[in-house]
């Protein structure tokens, strides 16, 4: 068993060293805590996969520290590619661009001629891909299919004794996973919704983007993450609540023999809960909903465990919509409704 050791964001040349060796290196980023190995060593590359108990066929984002390593890889980087970067990077989109054959390892790509490509905001993170002279890939440092980490708590909860080490820069700020577009295709295509939405990338290009929402089969390699398996699910069912069916989920969590944990605003919080719910505040706006998700579902998962979470769904327009996309995900789709609660 390995031990895993906590680095300080003034200790990352340490941390870049391990790197070096082929370790694996859990590091910060302003969406949430991604896993990290040298994209480059494809030994080190299927560790992660092993680490994460995470299919071999979903590919993997490469983590740059500058557009120079971008260019390494990338066939061409189009003018639409060059205006995303320089008014996104450093920040939370991802780009799909085609590759050099043979330039990145099958186990990066998941054999596709394309691959992704985020500059984080962070820039310890940025000081450790720098450090360490290559790429790093990027999944979120969790057991695969559990919610995302954005705390390093929550990432040595997940794989203490599997990886060399993590980088402890506190909670992350964002808290859903980058925006991927694909830049690969001839209409420029958002694969993952995240911060940076569909409305505003369509806004700033002066161009239409599409928006693919669609499950890959079972025998489709997909272009991103998160568009094949189930993800984000702590081991409790969790159920969709819209704003106007608290009331009947409130009665319904009140009827049951067990404790139910409870997502909510700030607002239907405060007006009492049922003496065997257990509160966790989604605060008052999409934006704070989004930052807290996935370290609510983390704290009835790993604290406060619970067979259900009811959870406030929000209307899929905006951030709601990145929101919503892992809220769906983490629920298998379940809603609450007053026909038939619990299903």
């Amino acid at each position: 068993m390995v031990i895993t050791k906590i680095y300080r964001p003034d200790q990352v040349d340490q941390a870049a060293d391990e790197l070096k060796k082929g370790e694996l290196i859990a590091f910060p980023t302003e969406t949430v805590y991604g896993l990290g190995a040298d994209a480059t060593n494809e030994q080190a590359v299927k560790r992660v996969y092993l680490a994460k108990g995470r299919p071999s066929d979903n590919p993997l984002i490469v983590t740059v520290s500058s557009v120079k390593m971008v260019e390494k890889y990338a066939t061409e980087i189009s003018p639409v590619a060059h205006k995303l970067i320089e008014h996104y990077w450093p920040g939370p989109l991802t780009l799909i661009f085609k590759i050099k054959l043979g330039s990145l390892p099958n186990a990066v790509t998941g054999g596709l001629k394309t691959a992704a490509f985020r500059m984080p905001a962070n820039t310890v993170t940025r000081k450790l891909i720098e450090l360490a002279g290559v790429p790093i890939v990027g999944p979120s440092a969790n057991s695969s299919g559990k919610p995302s980490p954005t705390t390093a708590a929550h990432v040595f909860h997940d794989l203490e004794g599997r990886i060399a080490g993590i980088i402890n820069d506190g909670s992350t700020q964002v808290g859903v996973e980058s925006t991927i577009i694909d830049l690969s295709t001839k209409i420029p295509t958002v694969l993952r919704p995240g911060a940076i939405t569909v409305e505003e990338l369509e806004s700033f290009l002066q161009r239409p983007v599409i928006s693919d929402r669609h499950q890959v089969g079972a025998q489709e390699i997909p272009k991103a993450p998160g568009m094949k398996y189930k993800h984000y699910a702590p081991d409790a069912q969790v159920l969709m609540v819209k704003e106007a069916l608290w009331p009947a989920a409130l009665q319904w969590a009140a009827k049951q023999p067990e404790k139910i944990g409870v997502m909510a605003s700030t607002a239907v919080i405060k007006q009492g809960l049922p003496t065997n719910c257990l509160p966790y505040d989604l605060g008052e706006t999409v934006q704070t909903a989004s930052h807290r998700l996935f370290a609510g579902l983390r704290n009835f998962d790993d604290q406060q465990k619970v067979n259900w979470i009811l959870t406030a769904a929000y209307p899929e327009t905006g951030l709601g919509t990145a929101y919503m996309n892992r809220l769906r995900k983490s629920s298998g789709n379940a809603f609450f409704t007053r026909n038939n609660p619990g299903n």
